[in-house]
């Protein structure tokens, strides 16, 4: 199995950014720890702060994979254009939130992207991608 991971906006940060929220761990040493837990399975990782290059991954990249783990960010809550690139995709996508984003801000309650994804992990911290990937080898 090919999974990639995306990520949006400002979980380049991570370990820094907010960690009573986000933790203080880096999505390096997630990706890590995923490999290793997951030899099996290739797990590729991009992360872009621009709506429109997460768009041309998804796109881009769905030839070369079997599935996605997407986290957009605030894209999650905005982004049509996201939206739209995931329902025209014919692979399965995962959408993860490290917080609990129904116990945020109300804007976060819901998002745009969720409705055409798989299904949403939210509020486990990182080890929501590790949630993910194994729901997709069960699935696909």
């Amino acid at each position: 199995m090919r999974i990639l991971i995306i990520n949006g906006p400002n979980l380049d940060l991570l370990g820094i950014r907010e960690p009573h929220i986000y933790g203080s761990r880096t999505f390096e040493e997630c990706l890590g720890e995923l490999r290793a837990s997951f030899p099996d399975t290739s797990i590729g990782y991009a992360q872009s702060n621009v709506e429109g290059e997460i768009v041309g991954l998804l796109r881009a990249r769905a030839a070369e994979v079997d599935a996605f783990i997407l986290n957009a960010g605030g894209y999650s809550h905005t982004s049509v254009a996201i939206r739209d690139t995931i329902a025209v995709l014919d692979k399965p996508v995962v959408e993860v939130h490290i917080s609990n984003i129904h116990g945020r801000e109300e804007f976060r309650h819901n998002t745009i992207t969720g409705g055409v994804c798989a299904g949403v992990i939210t509020g486990f911290g990182l080890a929501g991608y590790h949630m993910a990937v194994a729901y997709l080898l069960r699935s696909v």
